[in-house]
């Protein structure tokens, strides 16, 4: 590797060599060959003549095909220096490995057959490489939540303290949350069409021009090539491009990603802060330069930081697409080389990184129980309260006697530092007439948790395990993390 030139961390650093080569110059290129391969056989299929004689022929074919994988790159690009045109100098360089056949290559089409097809090629490959990774994440949060269902946790409104629920039903929200991207995401997998081959402006002249006016023959041309390159259809209408909005829709989807894994990557740097749950700390991993001790979230923090790049990245395409002019412009071209391919690649390592902590988690229960041992006092008022009142305390009496205790043993555990002593306070006052062995056997932790472990084991067996096992064939993957 050089090291004299500005390199992007996130082939560096963070995305995998399966995504890196879906954006490869090799995946681009070889497609561009596959379609030039589809475009001839199309014509020669649809009986492309002149004069009675067969524009192409099967040897030409042949010769294309023959050539489709081992790209002279040196003469593309020497080529592209002389003549400044990426595709004319592909065409040229294929041209010179393929002589019989160099005459034909490109028959009728402009550069956006090969570059937009390819980008629609492109874009649905990495889609399904994010959805392969999406539901590995799906499948690691599933075995995390069977595990902790039954776990009693303390819940947090506004970071405070609030009705319990169990570690395992927490999980199930960051689940639900990446089902939903998994819809949008195979829902923009359905919607994938190719531009197909409309000519310069849409419009398809050249092919009128090259099949004599036959419009019933032309017709047949774009899905013709669609179903050569796996894809049902094409686009019915287009300028020369594809709308710029395919762009916009695809990113958003990854955008959707990227929030819920930024929210997932919070929720687990506030609890390890908490010290109840603590993502993956190697052995010989440092936490921190000055301070010896730290174990910091990284890979959550890591999340986040990428997350916050593909959301942002997101408005790219949508910007593009808003001020792109009548049939074309060419004011997309740079930008979409740069923001579609790192949207992909920022996503890829995100979940890389998702699957890596939830594979990882380490919970810590005794934590998790002392501290829902310090609140449960107070959030368990209204229940001691009922016993007392079912052994004839005054319900009012004992409201107000529990709201001064509460109020007494809050000022304790703020302004003196103390543990709680509501139960304490509670067993001393002879208004409820309750020993505080009784009270501390209402404070059962799992007496407070509601349905969250049904809730739990619900979703998972309804929700997640059909379209897991819809998906066995992908599950299983392991994320390399590379810094």
């Amino acid at each position: 590797m050089s090291n004299d030139k500005y390199v992007s961390p996130l082939c560096e650093r963070y995305a995998s060599r399966e995504m890196q080569y879906i954006f490869s110059p090799d995946m681009k290129f070889k497609t561009w060959r596959k379609l030039w391969i589809a475009l001839a056989e199309t014509e020669y299929e649809l009986g492309l003549s002149e004069n009675g004689k067969p524009v192409i022929t099967q040897e030409q074919i042949d010769e294309l095909k023959a050539h489709a994988e081992d790209i002279n790159y040196d003469v593309a690009k020497e080529r592209e220096k002389l003549v400044r045109h990426d595709v004319m100098s592909h065409v040229y360089a294929y041209g010179k490995q393929c002589p019989n056949a160099a005459g034909i290559i490109h028959l009728g089409a402009t550069s956006c057959y090969v570059g937009d097809n390819t980008d629609v090629i492109v874009m649905t490959e990495a889609m399904k490489l994010v959805r392969k990774k999406l539901l590995n994440v799906i499948n690691e949060l599933a075995k995390f939540a069977e595990k902790y269902k039954d776990l009693p946790t303390l819940a947090f409104t506004h970071f405070q303290p609030a009705q319990p629920t169990t570690v395992g039903k927490r999980a199930t929200l960051w689940m639900q949350e990446l089902l939903l991207d998994l819809s949008d995401l195979e829902y923009m997998i359905g919607q994938q069409k190719l531009l197909g081959s409309k000519g310069t402006t849409g419009t398809q002249a050249s092919f009128l021009e090259l099949f004599n006016g036959d419009h019933e023959t032309i017709r047949k041309i774009d899905g013709m090539i669609a179903k050569k390159m796996g894809f049902e259809e094409c686009y019915p209408v287009s300028g020369q491009t594809y709308s710029r909005k395919v762009d916009t829709r695809v990113l958003n989807v990854l955008s959707g990603i990227a929030q819920s894994a930024h929210k997932f990557s919070n929720d687990i740097r506030l609890l390890q802060h908490l010290k109840q749950i603590e993502e993956p700390f190697e052995k010989n991993q440092i936490g921190s330069s000055a301070m010896a001790y730290k174990r910091n979230p990284m890979r959550s923090e890591r999340i986040a930081s990428l997350a916050n790049y593909v959301m942002v990245d997101a408005l790219n395409p949508a910007i593009t697409a808003a001020t792109q002019w009548f049939e074309r412009t060419l004011d997309d071209s740079a930008n979409k080389r740069i923001s579609v391919p790192e949207a992909f690649l920022a996503i890829d390592g995100i979940l890389d990184l998702y699957l890596n902590v939830v594979d990882g988690l380490v919970v810590y229960d005794k934590v998790i129980y002392q501290s829902f041992m310090k609140e449960i006092p107070f959030m368990a008022t209204e229940n001691i309260m009922m016993d007392a009142v079912k052994r004839g305390g005054n319900r009012q009496e004992l409201h107000e006697r529990i709201r001064e205790l509460s109020m007494e043993a809050g000022a304790a555990v703020k302004q003196e530092g103390k543990e709680n002593p509501l139960v304490d306070l509670i067993a001393a006052e002879p208004a409820f007439g309750m020993t505080k062995e009784e009270i501390v056997a209402i404070l059962e932790p799992k007496n407070f948790v509601g349905r969250a472990p049904e809730q739990t084991a619900e979703f998972l067996a309804e929700v997640v395990k059909p379209i897991l096992d819809a998906n066995k064939d992908v599950l299983g993957m392991t994320a390399e993390i590379n810094v």
